[in-house]
């Protein structure tokens, strides 16, 4: 019994933070899982019950603790950037990056959750999604376009929202020349994304290879 009895311990100070609702329920549910484990644990070698016991009651514990639904309400409630609790955002840009002529980036895919991780966190990630479009070059003409078209809109979708932020949060100097490298990042992208959809090597490969060069500037620029 040292094992529910540990536990009853650690329910009892979880009961006092605001945030954690219906513990004694939860309580009660793992103190009947524990006691049906302690009769399991009388049938196993007594060499496996300790480190067996110990396992089962804390997985057990951490199961039923985070499958309640109300706490995961209460993360949420925090409007912390990370958890949301209706529909997913739509994002939209205030910055010049868009195509002139249709108003959008015929490569941003919809129903994607871009999580706030403030300007420093979009500055890394933008150099970290630019090195990774550096390396999409390998799949170029192995017959895996899906992946690759794919691949190309979900990164670029990123860093065509995390540039708007970083352009918006930039020095008066500095909001220029980053939209000048967005909107050559992103011209190139929606030609390449047009020869992928295509399936077009030659384009392809010419297209590409042109966006591989602003993609290094990307990454210099945001080092």
């Amino acid at each position: 019994m040292a094992n529910t009895t540990n536990l009853n311990l650690i329910f009892e100070a979880l009961s006092l933070i605001p945030k954690i609702h219906g513990v004694e329920k939860i309580q009660k549910k793992v103190n009947f899982l524990c006691q049906k484990n302690e009769e399991i644990q009388e049938n196993l070698p007594s060499k496996t019950k300790t480190t067996t016991t110990r396992r089962l009651v804390l997985g057990l514990a951490s199961i039923a603790l985070f499958a309640n639904s109300r706490i995961g309400n209460s993360l949420a409630e925090d409007n912390n950037g990370f958890f949301i609790t209706g529909p997913l955002p739509v994002p939209s840009v205030s910055t010049n990056i868009v195509n002139k002529e249709t108003g959008t980036r015929s490569f941003l895919k919809k129903g994607m959750y871009i999580a706030n991780i403030g300007t420093k966190g979009r500055i890394l990630r933008l150099k970290k999604y630019a090195f990774d479009l550096l390396a999409l070059g390998d799949l170029i003409g192995s017959d895996a376009w899906n992946y690759v078209r794919k691949y190309l809109r979900i990164k670029s979708t990123f860093m065509y929202y995390d540039f708007d932020e970083v352009i918006t949060a930039a020095q008066v100097n500095d909001k220029q020349p980053l939209t000048d490298l967005a909107n050559r990042l992103f011209d190139n992208v929606e030609k390449l994304e047009d020869a992928v959809k295509k399936k077009n090597l030659p384009q392809t490969q010419t297209y590409y290879q042109e966006t591989t060069t602003i993609l290094q500037e990307v990454m210099d620029r945001m080092a």
